[in-house]
């Protein structure tokens, strides 16, 4: 997509704070090597929409429960043989020109071709399960705009963690949500069936104990 002016730009990105979009390459223009070029010249993550840069946001209190849950979700995935789980730096491919990063994603195994991990730095494949822990500066359009590729993509369940509000919305479709509580329990749904995590367990890891 070619933005003619920077009106139009701005029309499209208006509910993205403007600190995060990349004007280097030229809006409109940038491609999955632009991607791979930031990540090892500065060592930022940028995800790429309709040509255009956006920095992932990030934070400390994020990436802690964006690391927690992956650990857990890796152990169960592992331990039950249904696939692998990525990180924040797992970088997607959701259909061209569109680079997605979720924070934590889950990838049953009939999604990775032959069952080997691609060597592709950035390859065409979509999660079963896609987490995303909401930072200060993500923005609802933002937000619904990612939900939108996930699931039209493929991806079956996305959560998304606010740790803020201390809940966790669950998505099956890009409209069908329920939103978890301290009193609820967030479980794998279809995708990771017999998973279960208390949503006040998770929101209280990472404080210590009283000595």
């Amino acid at each position: 997509m070619i933005f003619p002016t920077l009106d139009h730009l701005l029309s499209r990105f208006a509910d993205y704070p403007p600190e995060r979009i990349r004007l280097d390459p030229v809006p409109g223009t940038a491609t999955k090597q632009d991607v791979l070029d930031i990540d090892r010249d500065e060592g930022k993550l940028c995800e790429l929409i309709d040509g255009v840069l956006v920095e992932k946001a990030v934070g400390f209190k994020e990436a802690f429960l964006a690391s927690h849950i992956g650990y857990l979700l890796t152990g169960f995935a592992g331990q039950h043989k249904l696939g692998i789980v990525l990180g924040a730096d797992g970088t997607i491919e959701l259909f061209p020109n569109q680079v997605r990063i979720p924070d934590v994603a889950f990838y049953s195994w009939e999604k990775i071709p032959g069952r080997v991990i691609p060597e592709e730095p950035i390859p065409d494949v979509f999660p079963d399960l896609a987490v995303e822990v909401i930072s200060r500066t993500n923005t609802w359009r933002e937000m619904f705009e990612k939900r939108k590729d996930y699931f039209f993509a493929g991806v079956r369940l996305v959560w998304y963690i606010d740790h803020r509000a201390r809940t966790i919305e669950v998505y099956t479709g890009v409209d069908q949500l329920v939103t978890l509580t301290d009193g609820d329990t967030l479980t794998g749904g279809d995708v990771l069936p017999g998973f279960t995590l208390l949503v006040a367990d998770l929101f209280s890891a990472g404080t210590s104990p009283a000595a």
